[in-house]
């Protein structure tokens, strides 16, 4: 007789989403402000952009996979748990890094590019600390992918939540997004500053309650037995093993290529917008567009899990990033005028149809790599393969500044100056879609070769019950 499992709460589902809000809120926001902050109001030439981006990926090399493996080798204690107990210490500092980010002291560009550089590598490490455990607790909370599909939602909904907020306070708060006079005085400059330092801080008190409310009710971890705990093997062991997992390389580079494509949309968003589409003074449109897409994103997620249960999980991420680059070639075409304005809109709001299927499918893949590792090995590393995954898409905002990076170097626009001329915009026009449509092709290619699907899959999932039953 088969030992009916028991079914998990659907508040124990939303709770354990609500995760993705701090999650997701710092780091969209990093993402679609910091480059444009340091960039076009403190002055940055973007070469040294560039180059802090690079010392910050040089930083995560480190970083992400190490705290994976600090996380899967913490003995579990009743009170603090194992990942819990990461939680508990990074959640401040998550919170107050939304503020620090802005408050760079304007006037000195060697002084700004040294905090710009400590700051966004504290960042990393904060961020990190939390994501891994985050991440790790998915697969070991929730494992079974009916389960992980079911709870899927909520977390994609609830990352949804996450980056309308980071989309739209700052374009309420901020207007407009960037300096678009000739020459701003430096007390112009400094009011952006306080705009920005204000949009964090709004966005700090966010994070801080809605990670208060995940670690005291969302979080629910097993002991884990000392005999596996010992069984864990050494960093260097763990990111041997995680390295030579083939299969988890073939979906983690399909992953970077897949962020790729989202960084660079947002990194370069408000600018495009701003000379592209000529919203320069109503900022609140670019954060209405970015809602419109996301609202999108989360309409078609329960469409996108019955494609997935239909045809496949993989299958149903080659499907998407497919129609994806489809999506992103009106981008080219468009311009400044009242009319193309609003189908501007309409264009940018319609990426979510995509973004949907992206934000689903690839935690369930990743939850599906880690489950194989475990029936080879008979452990679960679920910390350790969400720091190296991470690391390797970290690459992906390194590629995509220094995609942006040439090519404003190219066109002239090496250090920020408002109203650019006729390469720039094409320049920005490339960049929202050749560059992205290139990424998407390669994931494409990536996810051909993976092949822990269809039978392969099946016959993985009926060894990790075996094994799970055989511990019961």
């Amino acid at each position: 007789m088969t030992e009916e499992k028991p079914s998990i709460k659907t508040s124990k589902r939303a709770l354990f989403g609500l995760s993705a809000i701090p999650d997701q809120l710092t780091y969209q926001a990093f993402t679609i402000l910091v480059f444009t902050f340091y960039f076009a109001v403190v002055g940055l030439p973007v070469l040294f952009v560039m180059a802090a981006y690079i010392v910050w990926g040089i930083w995560n090399a480190l970083n992400d996979p190490l705290l994976g493996a600090l996380s899967d080798r913490t003995k579990y204690k009743k009170r603090w748990g194992r990942r819990k107990f990461f939680l508990i210490i990074s959640m401040i500092p998550l919170s107050l890094i939304m503020i620090l980010l802005f408050s760079v002291p304007i006037g000195n560009k060697l002084i700004a590019f040294i905090y710009f550089i400590i700051i966004i590598l504290t960042f990393e490490f904060v961020y990190t600390m939390w994501s891994v455990n985050v991440n790790a607790l998915f697969p070991e909370m929730f494992p079974t992918e009916e389960e992980r599909a079911k709870t899927n939602i909520f977390v994609k909904g609830f990352i949804i939540i996450a980056v309308i907020c980071a989309s739209l306070i700052p374009t309420i708060v901020i207007s407009p997004l960037i300096p678009t006079e000739e020459n701003p005085s430096q007390s112009t400059i400094l009011h952006f500053q306080l705009m920005y330092i204000n949009a964090g801080l709004i966005m700090a008190v966010i994070i801080f309650f809605t990670a208060l409310i995940f670690i005291t009710k969302g979080v629910q971890e097993k002991e884990q037995l000392t005999e596996t705990l010992e069984k864990q093997p050494s960093f260097i062991d763990s990111l041997k093993f995680t390295l030579k997992n083939k299969t988890f390389l073939k979906f983690t580079l399909a992953n970077m290529c897949i962020w790729y494509c989202f960084t660079t949309l947002l990194t370069a968003l408000p600018l495009y917008c701003t000379w592209v589409l000529g919203i320069k003074k109503d900022a609140l449109l670019i954060g209405i567009a970015l809602m419109l897409a996301l609202l999108i994103a989360a309409f078609v997620l329960p469409l996108h899990m019955k494609i997935g249960q239909k045809i496949g999980m993989r299958n149903g991420l080659i499907f998407t990033l497919g129609l994806w680059i489809c999506l992103l070639f009106p981008f080219v075409l468009l311009y400044d005028d009242p009319t193309i304005r609003i189908i501007g809109i309409i264009i940018i709001a319609i990426q979510g149809l995509a973004l949907g299927g992206a934000l689903f499918y690839v935690d369930i893949l990743i939850g599906d790599v880690i489950d194989s590792d475990e029936v080879e090995f008979g452990i679960k590393r679920s910390a350790s393969y969400y720091g190296i995954n991470a690391f390797i898409h970290r690459f992906s905002q390194i590629f995509s500044v220094i995609t942006i990076a040439l090519i404003f170097q190219g066109t002239g626009w090496s250090s920020y100056k408002p109203n650019p001329g006729t390469n720039i915009i094409l320049g920005l026009k490339l960049i929202m879609f050749l560059f992205p449509a290139i990424a998407l092709i390669i994931g494409i290619l990536f996810l051909k070769l993976f092949d822990l699907h269809g039978d392969k899959l099946k016959e993985m999932r009926s060894k990790l019950e075996q094994i799970h039953s055989k511990r019961k």
